[in-house]
């Protein structure tokens, strides 16, 4: 490859296997379970697992997904990646990973709403607190630094209403009270911002997203130093049992290859869509970061390369009523929950309801969560049908 190979070379070329004569141009998945071993090779207990020890058990490791980690970490920019059985798995490996009772954990107020539960409900059984804050604010991330911080996590765009957090500023405010610094980048992916680069600890994703792109596999990955990741495979990948299987790492492999393409009409599909949504008259507001429209348009021109293929809008009055219609009336977008396929998908998320269930936010967070929001957002995976055909569906769906 080039010395400085682009994001689509990478993603088709990078992490695999040296060219032979009569090699397969495509690595088929290693379905095995276990590996022939000999004693002198590897110990049976993961504690004493090295580096360069040859595989044993697909829990531990395996050769499809040395490949998909070796091309995410190239993406990312980081020495080296794990990946996990699926997004969440791969933020909960990492969190209660780097976290022990009394530590302190630092989280965006909009977030993917397992995280939040995670953070609300799991946590604290395991003697870890959590304070979560408006991460858009870098202020609000300094205030909230406690003695025993030592996580931040952040979600740039943040599930559903496209928030984003300023992540170099974020890493400068948690490197200077000790604490590392983890980036949620999936709505992003790597080909829209590179969180590492920006002074970011950990990159994380939901592989299920855009990576794998065609909603048929689930999988998620963490990337960041290499003894870092070691370690993180000996603790939370091997002892908490989250592992990604083969044939899912081997459809996210095939998801990879296409990822440049795709997020080019992701975000010019967006694109459309927003404008459309923007004139039209029981549109109340529309989220994207693409448009100039968005509060935080300068901010996503500086730190992404691309702006993705997920828009939020809410209407201005009979939201819920206005979901039922869509659910039923929709004929090319797809009512389904979900993001980051290649088929659109939209689906209803009524602001009532996120903060009683996963946000549980008050006074002014409440307040700023309701501003973006309004009654509820209509989240829509923007997907790679003809940009014509997706105005037209919601047009006779809203009218």
């Amino acid at each position: 490859m080039p010395d400085k190979p682009g994001p689509a070379t990478l993603a088709l070329h990078a992490g695999e296997p040296p060219r032979q004569v009569g090699a397969p141009v495509t690595p088929p998945p290693q379905l095995a379970s276990s590996f022939f071993t000999h004693p002198a090779a590897i110990g049976f207990s993961a504690n004493d697992l090295a580096e360069d020890a040859p595989h044993f058990y697909t829990r531990w490791g395996n050769p499809t997904l040395d490949i998909l980690e070796r091309k995410l970490a190239a993406l990312e920019g980081g020495e080296a990646a794990i990946c996990f059985a699926s997004g969440m798995a791969a933020v909960s490996a990492l969190i209660l990973g780097r976290l022990s009772a009394g530590d302190h954990l630092v989280l965006s107020d909009v977030c993917y709403a397992g995280v939040a539960e995670l953070a609300h409900d799991i946590l604290p059984r395991h003697g870890i607190t959590a304070t979560l804050v408006d991460s858009a604010d870098p202020a609000a991330v300094a205030a909230a630094l406690q003695p025993n911080t030592r996580l931040v996590h952040v979600e740039t765009p943040a599930n559903p209403i496209l928030k984003l957090t300023d992540i170099a500023a974020v890493a400068a405010i948690a490197r200077e009270g000790g604490a590392e610094l983890s980036v949620d980048s999936t709505i992003a992916t790597p080909l829209g911002t590179q969180p590492l680069e920006l002074g970011a600890d950990y990159v994380v994703h939901s592989l299920t997203k855009y990576i794998s792109g065609h909603g048929d596999a689930l999988g998620g990955a963490v990337i960041g130093r290499a003894e870092r990741m070691e370690a993180l495979r000996k603790q939370s990948l091997i002892h908490f049992g989250g592992a990604l299987a083969p044939f899912n790492a081997w459809l996210t492999l095939r998801g990879l290859e296409t990822l440049a393409p795709r997020m080019a009409l992701h975000e010019s599909n967006a694109r459309r869509l927003e404008a459309f949504l923007a004139a039209h008259p029981k549109v109340r507001s529309v989220l994207w970061p693409g448009s100039p429209r968005h509060p935080q348009h300068a901010l996503a021109q500086r730190q992404m390369r691309n702006f993705s293929g997920l828009l939020a809008f809410s209407l201005r009055s009979g939201s819920a009523e206005a979901a039922t219609r869509l659910a039923e009336r929709l004929k090319v977008i797809s009512y389904a929950v979900s993001l980051g396929k290649t088929k659109s998908l939209l689906f209803y998320i009524p602001t009532e309801d996120l903060l009683r269930s996963s946000f549980r936010l008050e006074g002014a967070q409440e307040a700023a969560y309701r501003d973006w929001a309004g009654e509820g957002v209509f989240r829509v995976s923007v997907g790679l049908e003809d940009a014509e055909d997706l105005i037209a569906d919601l047009a006779q769906a809203l009218d």
